[in-house]
């Protein structure tokens, strides 16, 4: 039997990861400090209780503040279910997939857009499916390795020329059912999901059992590790020890390494059903709609709430040149973005 896994917020439409392009990591970021929590309002026309008879009759603590989101330095509105946003440090813009309409419709309706740093969507439909020879249905995360951009869509791995946007050639990978996000490696080596899973007659997400990962090389994909133990898999990051990855179906981050055995396998105790993924520093962080949250961690060790209060955040990115991590919300249709001291 599939395995349902709760409405359609999470990954792909919600779904998908970061791309860290084989660039060398930033400085660790400092999250934000916590928002004093609110007063707590009284009304003195309402008897107080009686005091308690002994010290000892009340000893629960008081809760913690709850952190507040910092406001964002830019806002980015007019997307079609934009599930990743990658930084294209090369040519210094923003380029975020649409998957506009259902995420399992073979439809060529989906479309890359470009933005500014500055906050202006330069070329909403940069590349555009039907357009210009481009087929494109559902992208979701993406990568750049030499001047060409590679992005998953559906069960084919889509290539374009990084400065025209001209498409340059596909590689179909037989027995998926939903690649989801892709990373590259500083050799040229493009690393692909497969959440495995698909959409259900009532939104539901429903696993079909294909959870793998995939590594292309010389323009063919071979399977690095297909087990449904990767508890479907979800975004990627490039990091100094190797492949790092996140999992949708279980609250999980975990290195795999090059004969696709899982280790360093770390719980995100703040949230589960986890999406993006990026490295910055030594940290990675990683969004969850079930937190509503950007985490910060470490293989090995705890993930905190570091940007709270995000509406079906999916494959986020991270601007190298100027520290701010890129969000996309999914069902919001807007991409926010926010520096971390």
């Amino acid at each position: 039997m599939a395995r349902a896994l709760g409405m359609f917020t999470s990954t792909v439409a919600a779904a998908a990861m970061v791309s860290c392009g084989g660039e060398t990591p930033p400085p660790a970021l400092t999250p934000a400090a916590p928002a004093p929590a609110a007063p707590i309002a009284t009304n003195s026309a309402e008897p107080r209780p009686a005091a308690p008879a002994s010290p000892a009759a009340s000893t629960a603590a008081p809760e913690p503040p709850k952190l507040a989101a910092p406001s964002p330095v830019a806002k980015y509105t007019g997307f079609a279910k934009p599930e990743s946003v990658l930084y294209d440090a090369d040519n210094d813009r923003y380029l975020v997939s649409n998957v506009n309409g259902n995420p399992g419709d073979k439809d060529n309706n989906g479309f890359i857009s470009a933005l500014s740093p500055d906050g202006q969507v330069t070329n909403l439909k940069w590349i555009e499916g039907g357009k210009n020879n481009v087929k494109l249905d559902a992208p979701t995360g993406s990568a750049i390795v030499k001047g060409v951009l590679y992005v998953a869509d559906l069960t084919t791995i889509r290539m374009f020329d990084l400065k025209t946007g001209a498409p340059k050639g596909e590689i179909a990978i037989p027995g998926t059912t939903l690649l989801n996000d892709v990373a590259a490696a500083p050799d040229g080596r493009v690393y692909v999901s497969d959440s495995g899973f698909k959409i259900g007659a009532t939104g539901n997400l429903e696993a079909t059992s294909s959870d793998a990962m995939y590594v292309i090389e010389n323009g063919k994909a071979r399977a690095l590790a297909k087990s449904t133990d990767l508890h479907m898999p979800n975004g990627l990051a490039w990091t100094d020890e190797g492949l790092v990855v996140c999992s949708s179906g279980a609250p999980e981050v975990f290195r795999l390494d090059e004969k696709g055995a899982k280790h360093d396998v770390t719980t995100t105790a703040p949230g589960g059903r986890l999406d993006g993924l990026v490295a910055v520093g030594d940290s990675l962080l990683v969004t969850s709609h079930e937190a509503s949250a950007v985490l910060r961690g470490k293989l090995g060790g705890t993930f905190e709430v570091a940007i709270p209060e995000q509406k079906t955040p999916t494959d986020i990115g991270y601007d190298t040149k100027r520290g701010r991590v890129l969000v996309p919300h999914v069902m919001v249709d807007t991409v926010d973005v926010y520096e971390l001291r």
